[in-house]
């Protein structure tokens, strides 16, 4: 576990493992790199893989501007810069799919495909106008926590995990989450969708209720033709959690598959 000082502001990252590949994790909306303990564990021995707490959120700090989507792509190149990284995979969840689209679209150097987990949309992520104003004026209290964990898995979690998503959910600072629900959620970034060249894969849960699978065909997939997308069948919204050896599985699958090409 270690702390990155990039060069805007501390962002607290974990790293595993070791390979001339990164894989780069990134969290979901009120999440932290916490999610990602377990994936990680079951790719460490071929791959380093670094998890980020986004500004905001997690351990990480929370500024008083700097959440747009550009933003927190910004502080992910900093952290692969900063960290001698050369070829590396963007794997981001909800939330951080936009922002990772954002920073592939930029072509950085050494990206070698994005693997993306119930992706927020390159256009404004429909959230219905009720569960926006409830996400807005209900952040901090803990039955509030306990709503949204319910809407967000379908797959039984032990005790200790629905605790850490509670914690995660409300230890995200409150500009960095009303910042996404007001602005950063409703950014429209499909005319740059063009630029993204690398591998795109996609993968869902049957049973997401806060991205439902048909958001992805309706509001992605028509940006990024080459994209693939699989059902993960049974599962919500919190795959990393819910479905750990499966999604590692994937992951697998998918850098074996661009690796071939």
């Amino acid at each position: 576990m270690i702390s990155e000082v990039v060069a805007r502001i501390p962002l607290h990252t974990l790293e595993e493992g070791s390979g001339s590949l990164t894989l780069i994790f990134l969290h979901y909306f009120g999440g932290s790199a916490q999610e990602w303990l377990d994936v990680m564990s079951q790719l460490s021995d071929d791959f380093r893989c670094i998890a980020i707490d986004l500004r905001g959120h997690g351990d990480s700090d929370s500024p008083a501007t700097g959440y747009t989507v550009d933003d927190m792509a910004d502080d992910i190149l900093d952290v692969v810069q900063l960290n001698d990284v050369e070829d590396f995979v963007l794997i981001g969840h909800s939330m951080s799919g936009k922002v990772a689209l954002a920073l592939a679209s930029r072509q950085p150097v050494g990206l070698q495909s994005l693997l993306l987990i119930s992706p927020s949309p390159p256009l404004p992520e429909p959230i219905p106008d009720d569960e926006r104003q409830r996400l807005l004026t209900s952040h901090g209290q803990r039955a509030a926590a306990e709503h949204t964990l319910k809407n967000t898995t379908e797959v039984p979690v032990s005790r200790a995990i629905r605790e850490q998503i509670i914690a995660d959910d409300l230890r995200t600072g409150k500009l960095a989450w009303d910042s996404w629900l007001l602005a950063g959620s409703k950014e429209d970034i499909s005319d740059r969708m063009a630029g993204v060249k690398t591998p795109i894969h996609i993968i869902v849960g049957s049973e997401d209720r806060a991205l439902p699978p048909a958001v992805q065909p309706r509001l992605t997939l028509p940006y990024l033709p080459a994209a693939t997308i699989e059902i993960c069948w049974g599962a919500g919204h919190l795959l990393p959690w819910e479905v750990p050896h499966d999604l590692a599985n994937f992951i697998r699958k998918k850098l074996v598959l661009n690796a071939s090409k």
